[in-house]
């Protein structure tokens, strides 16, 4: 049965997503090639991480910034070889090569950038100048909050004559790195349904500007296809998954790695503080609970590679960690996962996730049809 005929498209500019599904960019190493163009053969947007994307280049550790833009060319190519489907890219602006990712991928001819943890205020001017309204690859913030949806469209139009293409939502449920306060964390006034509501009331307004419908995409704690279902019904026209993704056999990610999600429980997720200097969700480990008893050495780093990093000040350093878990070693590192990890209890293809979630939406259309 055709994916396009269960669920709504999803229109950024002149791309068309057959299913309304943007899978999540994980980092370091999780989601690239392999996983991102799966997703894309099933008709959702599949995204490859830059974050630490050159963990495999021989030169990584010596020449961390030429080997991440090498590295992401490379990507971006093996996608395109597996796929004819939409491929995006997820670069944070707290990495201190953001924008040299940002111009590679440009340059790839990548359909789509998402931009998160931090916001994007000069990125029009600082990437190809006067060149950003010509280009193809769409641009779209990730934001958790209204106000700095507000704030980049504001910016952007004002300074550059531009607004971005689309802008994701993230919430407090979502794995990784959070835009939160520890306590706004729990907090019903931030869950995802009101920060949904928000950001599509601040965003509206430009689409008249810019000529174009502007799809907000909501991302963090979405599951389910009857999470799809919902966020839809109440104005979203999109939404990211990440943890979902990763108890697949696509998925970048080492076995050991994906046995995590599997053996976690509720209970085994947690929020710590990230040598970033952001709460973030993490499965826990006995690596994190030696952090915690004190029992680690302060970090040392070789890549210097988040501008918001006190590495100086920290028992390890969060690169490191994720490689580390990245490739199953779990003795010196740790699994990022959103609220829901908990769930995942196998591992499956990406074609039999699309057709549960596609099928999940259904049963959701179906229930929540108005009686005549």
């Amino acid at each position: 049965m055709s994916l396009e005929l269960k669920m709504p498209k999803l229109q950024i500019g002149d791309l068309t997503a057959k299913v309304p599904i943007v899978q999540g960019g994980m980092g370091i190493g999780i989601s690239m090639s392999n996983l991102a163009a799966a997703v894309a053969n099933e008709g959702g947007i599949g995204v490859i991480s830059a974050s630490g994307v050159g963990l495999y280049e021989t030169d990584f550790n010596s020449n961390f910034t030429e080997a991440n833009r090498r590295a992401l060319i490379k990507e971006i190519k093996n996608a395109r070889q597996m796929t004819k489907g939409i491929i995006g890219v997820n670069i944070m602006v707290a990495f201190k090569d953001c924008l040299d990712l940002i111009k590679t991928a440009v340059e790839e001819f990548v359909d789509i950038i998402f931009i998160g943890a931090g916001l994007p205020l000069n990125i029009p001017d600082s990437l190809i100048t006067g060149k950003l309204n010509n280009i193809k690859t769409k641009i779209a913030p990730i934001v958790s909050s209204g106000k700095a949806a507000n704030l980049i469209f504001r910016y952007w139009q004002s300074h550059f004559n531009r607004v971005p293409d689309a802008v994701v939502v993230e919430g407090p449920l979502a794995g990784g790195h959070l835009g939160f306060k520890k306590e706004q964390i729990d907090d019903p006034q931030y869950c995802l349904e009101n920060l949904v509501s928000d950001v599509i009331r601040e965003v509206k307004p430009y689409e008249q500007y810019a000529n174009a419908a502007i799809p907000v995409i909501a991302a963090g704690g979405v599951y389910t296809g009857a999470d799809i279902h919902r966020f839809i019904s109440s104005g979203a026209q999109g939404v990211q998954m990440a943890t979902r993704f990763v108890a697949t056999h696509e998925c970048d990610a080492s076995k050991d790695f994906k046995e995590t999600y599997i053996k976690c429980k509720k209970e085994d997720l947690k929020i710590i503080k990230s040598p970033a200097g952001l709460p973030g969700r993490a499965i826990k480990n006995r690596f994190l609970e030696d952090v915690e008893l004190g029992e680690k050495v302060p970090a040392r780093c070789r890549w210097r590679c988040l501008t918001t990093c006190t590495f100086q000040n920290s028992p390890y350093c969060i690169c490191e960690a994720l490689v580390n878990a990245q490739k199953g070693n779990f003795d010196d590192g740790y699994a990022f996962a959103g609220a829901n990890a908990y769930r995942v209890d196998s591992i499956m293809s990406v074609k039999e996730l699309m057709a549960t979630l596609v099928e999940e939406y259904e049963q959701a259309a179906t229930n929540n049809k108005p009686a005549l």
